[in-house]
């Protein structure tokens, strides 16, 4: 059996969802409706989680009740079994059903008491308002949604124009307010946004021509919903395989476009685990290898000209394992034994030609804005460095500047870790 930890950067999603989101996305922003306190957790995974993450899972088990928990797998976002040419082979199959078997399989591996697929997908939509699903929704401790296509989980679980939740949305929503965990992969934690939901693009494509309301069969343009996911998370727009796909600017475009002030950017086989979500005491930390950019445009400002787009004193901030967050005062709080970095190295930051390693680029190196930022950090008496898209016409110039409040930070004593408010200036060249 395959599993997919997201559809391939070139995917174009079947089944007609472009053309039912294009027939509900409008240009204003759906009223987001009031805020929720939640007693419970989100764990909410940039994608690509790997079966050995015993800290991931084991956090996720742990929430949801220990040796007790039962974990229920939602996977909507998968392709349907009638849709996947594999179905009947165990080794290739790659669709709902057979994915939500996997994860169950995982979960129970992980030490979890039981886990269950929660069949629901587009080929089983009526299943979401189904009394005995509710009730096998009831009686579960926590909740995995699984990656695919967000839309998915979108046209499954929600109904009309307003986004009313189906009756299982509505239990699961209940269970997480009463204190179960949600957890989620690639399209699984980005369905837990609030309003402008991404849909799809690339970082280039974006800067360049912006983004717009819907879900486009050309697969780098822009494209968010504006009722958007099911608004677990609105402390900060989502966005997921952040670094490996590159996906810093595209998260920057969109949060300029639609007014937002905060990016949460997940990276991938790493979790941002947020207890109280949506409520004044909401605070986030980070889990496992890679991290969680917070991209803070409070004090950014966006102009177009003839010559193309630009955005100003944006800030990035790169929390790696064991760091902290508080939306509510945006202070970053490092976990502790890591340590001020002192930097050491001498020698210039080295080029970087493809800032956003462009889908367009064979020899593109994944996590290439981190790179760079990191790189930075760790160079004496260099205060900023230069970046270019790798595409032209415009080429972008992306600037990193040490500016007010930064700082950067090492566990081990030599190599930089956490970045705290690192300056971001997007501009157009030729």
């Amino acid at each position: 059996m395959r599993i997919p930890s997201a559809p391939t950067r070139r995917a174009v999603i079947a089944g007609g969802l472009a053309a039912a989101l294009l027939a509900v996305a409008s240009s204003a922003r759906a009223d987001p409706g009031p805020a929720r306190i939640h007693a419970g957790s989100l764990v909410l995974i940039g994608g690509a989680l790997k079966e050995d993450n015993t800290r991931v899972y084991g956090e996720i088990i742990e929430r949801a009740g220990g040796p007790a928990a039962r974990i229920g797998v939602i996977t909507a976002a998968s392709v349907p079994e009638s849709q996947d040419p594999h179905a009947d082979d165990p080794e290739r199959c790659s669709n709902s059903a057979c994915n939500g078997a996997h994860y169950a399989d995982v979960f129970k591996r992980h030490g979890a008491a039981d886990a269950q697929w929660i069949p629901l997908d587009v080929d089983h939509v009526a299943n979401a308002d189904s009394d005995a699903v509710v009730a096998q929704v009831e009686s579960m401790t926590g909740f995995f949604f699984g990656g695919g296509d967000q839309y998915r989980y979108v046209t499954t679980l929600l109904r009309g124009d307003a986004h009313r939740d189906s009756k299982v949305l509505a239990a699961i929503r209940a269970k997480l307010a009463r204190g179960a965990v949600v957890a989620g992969s690639s399209a699984g934690a980005q369905i837990a946004s609030g309003p402008d939901m991404v849909t799809g693009g690339e970082s280039y494509e974006g800067l360049r021509d912006g983004s717009a309301p819907g879900y486009f069969d050309d697969p780098t343009r822009l494209g968010y919903l504006p009722e958007g996911g099911f608004g677990f998370l609105r402390s900060g727009l989502v966005d997921t395989h952040t670094g490996a796909y590159g996906r810093e600017g595209r998260a920057l475009r969109l949060a300029s476009d639609t007014g937002h002030d905060r990016v949460y950017a997940l990276e991938e086989n790493t979790a941002l685990v947020v207890d109280r979500p949506g409520s004044p005491r909401e605070h986030l930390s980070v889990l496992g290898p890679n991290g969680v950019a917070v991209l803070d445009l409070r004090d950014a400002r966006a102009r177009d000209s003839a010559d193309g787009w630009s955005l100003r004193r944006a800030r990035y901030s790169h929390l790696t394992d064991g760091d902290r967050y508080d939306p509510r005062t945006w202070r970053v709080r490092v976990a502790p034994g890591k340590h001020v970095l002192a930097p050491t190295a001498t020698t210039a930051v080295p080029p970087n030609t493809d800032v956003f390693h462009s889908a367009a680029n064979p020899d593109g190196t994944p996590y290439s804005f981190r790179t760079t930022a990191r790189a930075l950090a760790s160079t004496r008496g260099q205060d900023s460095a230069i970046a270019t898209t790798f595409e032209t016409g415009p080429q972008f110039t992306v600037t990193l500047t040490k500016g007010r409040g930064f700082a950067a930070f090492t566990g081990d004593g030599a190599t930089a870790g956490t970045l705290v408010a690192l300056q971001v200036d997007i501009a157009p060249g030729r």
